[in-house]
């Protein structure tokens, strides 16, 4: 039976930590014993803790694991450790769909508000991919992304400055992306949109595995690379744009959560990847969130705030760590001679069979 590494306790008693800390801490304070006969009570204690804790460490949870899986099958698809959501326009697609009718003073209602983080999103996406000629190169997406970000970026800014004070502050906290104030209407909102792309996502995964071999190998198995990368990127705008439609764009979860994924499990494929950074991003939102809560009591800071002053150097300090193998293969393969490789079910190497080959046969 194989042990569960020290990484995996880690990560789950970090979650366990921070469900006891989501549920017990503010104001009123909650003994962690207390919380089975609080929650569901009439009294003050059991409203607040299921009325506003419970959902908000909900939503916590689903909005990280979208954003976990949403990395993975970027940077999959891509084939570059470095593709997030924040670098393809779709995040910044999204805040730009849902803040305009707010500046704009368009009543929009708050159901439509995911259709138009949805619009944004997708907007930003085509963007990329019609600049980055639909996906020939992953390297043009990854650079033609960031630029049609930085664009959309502008863009927001622009708003900001036509905006009011009120709805200044409104835009700027939305921005950074906030789990404040979230309710169980907030959570059932998102579940529509997690039925329609877990599917596609138990779909993309034999083809994210395909894309990993390479475009010319991927093409000699069937796989059509550009349509499956325009597929991939549509897949994350389903799972990204009603999160930043409810919380705000919350930062570079979608890099921190593949890498912490393939620390976790090295040689595991895409399938396994997918859930598991679909569990680490859960695990760092509810994490951040709870400095988000109470660092500053009793004002609370955006949980993307924190995400991004953690997710950055540990993105960092992952990739450091990872490439130390490669380059320690690199120089052991450098250093050993060369010997020719054998074909498969032979004990000999190529170039000899092939030598014995043109041999002619000797006559009796």
């Amino acid at each position: 039976m194989r042990r569960p590494s020290a990484a995996l306790v880690c990560l789950g008693a970090a979650a366990l930590a921070s469900v006891v800390c989501a549920l017990s801490l503010g104001t009123p304070y909650v003994p962690p014993a207390a919380l089975p006969t609080t929650l569901g009570d009439d009294g003050l204690a059991g409203i607040v803790v299921t009325e506003l804790r419970l959902p908000r460490m909900v939503l916590a949870l689903v909005a990280g694991a979208c954003l976990g899986a949403a990395g993975l099958v970027l940077q999959e698809a891509l084939r570059n450790p470095l593709a997030v959501p924040e670098m393809l326009g779709v995040s910044s697609g999204a805040a730009l769909g849902v803040a305009a009718p707010l500046v704009l003073t368009l009543s929009v209602p708050l159901g439509l508000q995911p259709f138009l983080a949805l619009g944004g999103a997708a907007l930003g996406g085509l963007l990329t991919l019609v600049a980055a000629g639909f996906g020939r190169s992953p390297s043009a997406v990854l650079l033609t992304g960031a630029a049609v970000a930085a664009a959309l970026q502008a863009a927001l800014l622009v708003l900001m400055v036509m905006a009011d004070q009120l709805d200044l502050q409104l835009i700027y906290r939305y921005l950074l992306g906030s789990l404040s104030a979230r309710t169980w209407d907030d959570v059932t909102g998102l579940l529509p949109w997690l039925a329609a792309a877990v599917p596609a996502l138990v779909l993309c995964v034999p083809v994210l595995g395909v894309l990993r071999l390479g475009d010319d190998d991927a093409r000699a198995l069937g796989v059509r690379v550009e349509r499956a990368r325009v597929a991939a990127l549509g897949i994350v705008v389903v799972l990204i744009a009603p999160v930043v439609a409810v919380c705000g764009p919350v930062a570079w979860v979608g890099f921190l959560a593949p890498h912490l994924a393939r620390r976790l499990r090295p040689d595991g494929g895409a399938a396994g990847w997918l859930v598991r950074s679909a569990v680490c991003g859960a695990v760092v939102v509810l994490c951040a969130d709870q400095p988000a809560r109470l660092a500053l009591a009793p004002v609370e800071t955006p949980v993307g705030a924190w995400t991004a002053l953690v997710g950055v150097p540990a993105g960092v300090a992952l990739l450091k760590r990872g490439s130390r193998p490669a380059r320690k293969r690199g120089r052991n393969a450098a250093a050993a001679p060369d010997v020719p490789a054998a074909l498969p079910g032979t004990a000999l190497p190529a170039p000899v069979l092939r030598k014995a080959e043109r041999c002619p046969a000797p006559t009796p």
